[in-house]
């Protein structure tokens, strides 16, 4: 058993339970496995991510992909928070492969944190491998520290921003790259 799998067996017996149960023989070892997945961005690298599918373009118009969705843990509570990423781009001679940007929202997804710090962690991310002019990510998500547990609103949803280079400078800019994603 490993490490990991033995301080689940632990919780389980501090909640009260039996692990030698039926239902439960198998729980430390999936509940491990299932933890080391859903953290699993610790591992990995931008480097690795993007593997260098960053190309030449001559395009310089703004760039959209919205509704990539995630699934992270907070760091507060160690409980999801689930929702859809939208990231807008001014490419500066170079373009970054579509699925990469995917990629990118897991990897800061699949971490312990706050969403306003995975918010910034994507648009650094994507300035950095792009070199853009600018680049704008908003993050929607449904917390369920907050729907599942005190003050129990399941309608509530959170929204953060991070604007950088001409997506800050420039309203027009802004406000193009929010109406193109439906905000």
């Amino acid at each position: 058993m490993s490490k990991l799998e033995s301080l689940y067996s632990d919780v389980l017996t501090e909640l009260g339970e039996d692990v030698s149960r039926e239902g439960l023989l198998d729980t430390p070892k999936r509940a491990a496995k299932a933890m080391q997945f859903l953290t699993s961005g610790y591992e990995t690298k931008i480097d690795e991510v993007v593997n260098g599918a960053v190309f030449s373009s001559d395009n310089d118009e703004m760039v959209v992909v919205e509704g990539i969705e995630f699934y992270s843990l907070c760091e507060h509570h160690m409980l999801p928070f689930i929702g859809r990423c939208h990231i807008g781009y001014l490419p500066n001679g170079k373009v970054l492969g579509l699925s990469k940007f995917a990629r990118i929202v897991d990897m800061f997804g699949r971490r312990l944190q706050i969403q306003e710090n995975m918010t910034k962690q994507i648009a650094e991310a994507v300035e950095e491998v792009t070199g853009c002019r600018g680049v704008g990510v908003i993050v929607e998500a449904k917390h369920m520290c907050m729907m599942m547990r005190g003050v129990q609103k399941q309608n509530s949803m959170m929204r953060t921003s991070v604007m950088k280079g001409d997506f800050r400078a420039n309203q027009a800019t802004r406000e193009e790259f929010m109406r193109l994603v439906g905000l």
